[in-house]
């Protein structure tokens, strides 16, 4: 480990160890442009755009500015990236941004970073050819796990691949003293530095997270004095406003990151001169701390060490001239720009037709083989394990850019034995384990699936996806709040739901949370073949699925089929007529179609299988009521804001009409599954009840 300063939380530079000099090249008239266009939209919107209300969230970068103007500069492979987070606009600007779509963006104008969709510190930036700015989040911390998965994605590209131009490619997260403390942070140093990765860790120190203090964040308010014995990791820490200390500390650790020689880890104390956002009057500051800070003002610090060394006085406020008639021109600009369609703002929650710019193996060239929607039954009925493993197998046999992975899928083949083998067959750089951590795990997917692969996440058990929620809703709206982009595609697969017996954590179902977060698709198979048709078209998709595996389905016999071939696709949305009948439409998915059926049985009911949940097969569904004149549905998922209600509403909206009895419900109830199969099998829909149910229904 190299510690370049070792500084108390409230140093000064003059405590500063001194640097030795590095060999740095920096195009510092181009640093000190940035450096000057960046106060200059920061002053354009605290002094007129926000007071005006044309611009609703502002957050300043002074004090940020210069160092990550000189990191940026140093990101020049085109396969670079870098994830940042609200004080990130400078970085942007030395990738390149344009000014017009930067002020824009904060302006919420059509175009820009999201069409007026998301708060316009909120960036991304394919720049095809170029750096790519990774899309940002707005929750503190979600940056770090996808840009650890980018990192994962160049060195699988390099080495499995043989991709030999993204040798020297790194990935950089941007943060704060206040993020080091989330999850994410941790996750992604562990993945870092137990895969070695070619990440950078820049971290921002101001001394506070909006209001409280660093030192609330990590013991001593210093993280790289923390992280002095972590192994695997470099790191290095010193004041970002000096210039040539800034520069050669970057350099050292950009260069550190490119040679391969591990991920690094790289703290540059900085002032936040301005609140944390427009609003913060920072009355938590005393006086002294506020003239304090100040007094570290990067810009007249970088003004010494350039004039007249470098260049004279007028070249300085030519530059100056220059930025203020550039930000001038682009605020112009984007003020004429018009507020997007509202019409429009349903547009791309999903893949409608155009690619998006970055992200996915479809936008890196990869084209699906061809595919049938008949199934082509070979061999003896398999379980739904055995149908899911070969499905796997198969698609990881023709496409490399699918990756399998998650806690246990490695030699153990997953803790219900769907991936048994397979890391054997293709190798730990394809099917491999992960950390115990589902943010990291689905974070992770993040990244490597902007990078272009296709990730296949797994989750043990529906409950362990709740501490990822964050980064499953984070990946589900990308290609909305980017406005197509970007897009992130990737399978989740998630066991859940009883087994022989229940409990709180093992159980769950809870399908309506995904359905509910915008972007994901959701596919809730009952049978073998089902799963094939439905995985594959996952597999070989452009958006994001849930991939719901029903444990009391994975053995059962009523769930086994033969497999329907090597190329049958089944697309979501069309829902399958288990049984046909007049009386009655029951609509269910999962576990509940074998008690479903057996309940239909001498009785004239049309029992139908939704098979995916979003989108759910509305057609099939209102037309069989229509004809039945009744409708129930049954799922294992509690009863209260349940599927159930939104199925329920709809055909009461669009066929009351026909109606002959009032719709109804059958679920669980509002308890988490009982642990003791008697009390377990109390709570659910059994048999009995759904026909019990049925006969109350028609007999109305």
């Amino acid at each position: 480990m190299t510690v370049i300063q070792r500084t108390p939380a409230r140093a000064t530079p003059a405590q500063a160890t001194p640097v030795a000099p590095h060999d740095v090249s920096v195009d510092w008239q181009r640093a000190a442009y940035l450096m000057m266009v960046s106060r200059q939209l920061d002053a354009l919107e605290e002094g007129t755009l926000v007071p005006q209300k044309k611009v609703l969230y502002q957050f300043s970068a002074r004090g940020h500015d210069m160092a990550q103007i000189l990191l940026g500069l140093h990101l020049t492979d085109p396969h670079d990236a870098a994830c940042g987070y609200y004080r990130s606009r400078p970085l942007l600007l030395a990738l390149g941004v344009d000014l017009v779509d930067a002020l824009g963006s904060s302006m919420a104008r059509a175009g820009g970073y999201s069409d007026g969709r998301d708060i316009g510190v909120v960036f991304n930036y394919p720049n095809p050819g170029g750096v790519t700015a990774l899309p940002m989040c707005g929750g503190v911390g979600a940056q770090y796990t996808p840009t650890a998965g980018w990192a994962q994605a160049l060195n699988y590209r390099t080495r499995v691949m043989a991709q030999a131009d993204r040798a020297r490619a790194i990935s950089v997260v941007l943060g704060g003293d206040g993020s080091v403390a989330t999850n994410g942070f941790w996750s992604a140093l562990t993945m870092a530095t137990t895969q070695q990765l070619p990440m950078l860790f820049y971290i921002e120190d101001n001394g506070f997270g909006i209001s409280v203090p660093s030192t609330l964040q990590t013991p001593g308010a210093d993280i790289a004095r923390n992280l002095a014995s972590f192994q695997g990791l470099e790191v290095i820490s010193g004041d970002g406003c000096d210039p040539q200390h800034s520069a050669a500390l970057i350099a050292r650790a950009v260069d550190h990151v490119r040679q391969r020689r591990g991920p690094c880890l790289l703290r540059l104390t900085v002032p936040r001169l301005q609140g944390h956002s427009f609003q913060d009057t920072q009355a938590y500051k005393s006086t002294e701390q506020v003239d304090a800070e100040w007094a570290r003002d990067p810009l007249p610090r970088l003004h010494e060490f350039l004039v007249p060394t470098r260049f004279s006085e007028a070249q300085w406020q030519t530059l100056e001239d220059q930025a203020a008639e550039a930000v001038k021109q682009a605020c112009e600009q984007a003020e004429a720009r018009p507020v997007s369609d509202p019409q429009r703002v349903t547009e791309n929650v999903f893949f409608e037709g155009t690619l998006q710019q970055r992200g996915g193996q479809w936008s890196d060239g990869y084209r699906a083989p061809a595919d049938t929607l008949q199934a082509e039954p070979q061999g003896p009925r398999l379980n739904m394990v055995a149908a899911i493993r070969r499905t796997l197998d198969h698609e990881l046999s023709i496409n490399p850019r699918v990756v399998v992975f998650g806690e246990d899928v490695g030699p153990k083949g997953g803790v219900h034995a769907v991936t048994l083998g397979l890391q054997d067959k293709y190798g730990a750089e394809r099917v491999f384990d992960t950390s115990l951590s589902e943010e990291g795990i689905i974070g992770r997917a993040v990244g490597m699936a902007l990078g272009g692969l296709m990730p296949v996440p797994e989750i043990q058990f529906r409950k362990y996806a709740d501490p990822a929620m964050e980064q499953i809703n984070d990946c589900g709206t990308m290609r909305w709040r980017t406005n197509n982009r970007f897009a992130a595609p990737m399978v989740v697969r998630i066991p859940g739901g009883f087994f022989k017996c229940g409990d709180p954590w093992h159980s769950q179902t809870n399908e309506v949370q995904f359905v509910h977060s915008p972007g994901w698709k959701v596919a809730v198979p009952s049978n073998a073949e089902d799963a094939v048709g439905l995985l594959r078209t996952a597999l070989r998709g452009n958006d994001p699925v849930i991939f719901f595996e029903h444990r009391a389905m994975l053995d059962a016999a009523s769930a086994r089929r033969s497999y329907p071939g090597d190329d049958y696709v089944l697309p979501f949305g069309q829902a399958r007529c288990v049984t046909q009948g007049n009386d009655l439409t029951l609509v269910t998915w999962g576990a509940m179609v074998e008690r479903c059926e057996q309940a239909a049985e001498g009785r004239s009911v049309e029992v139908i299988d939704l098979r995916t949940l979003m989108p759910w097969d509305r057609e099939t569904v209102l037309a069989s009521v229509s004809r039945t004149h009744r409708c129930l549905v049954v799922h294992e998922d509690l009863g209260t804001a349940g599927f159930g209600a939104e199925i329920i509403a709809v055909v009461a909206e669009q066929t009351f009409m026909d109606l002959d009895a009032p719709v109804a419900r059958l679920t669980m109830p509002d308890i988490p599954s009982p642990h003791h199969p008697l009390l377990m099998e109390h709570a659910l829909p059994s048999v009995a009840k759904i026909r019990a149910k049925i006969d109350e229904m028609v007999g109305f």
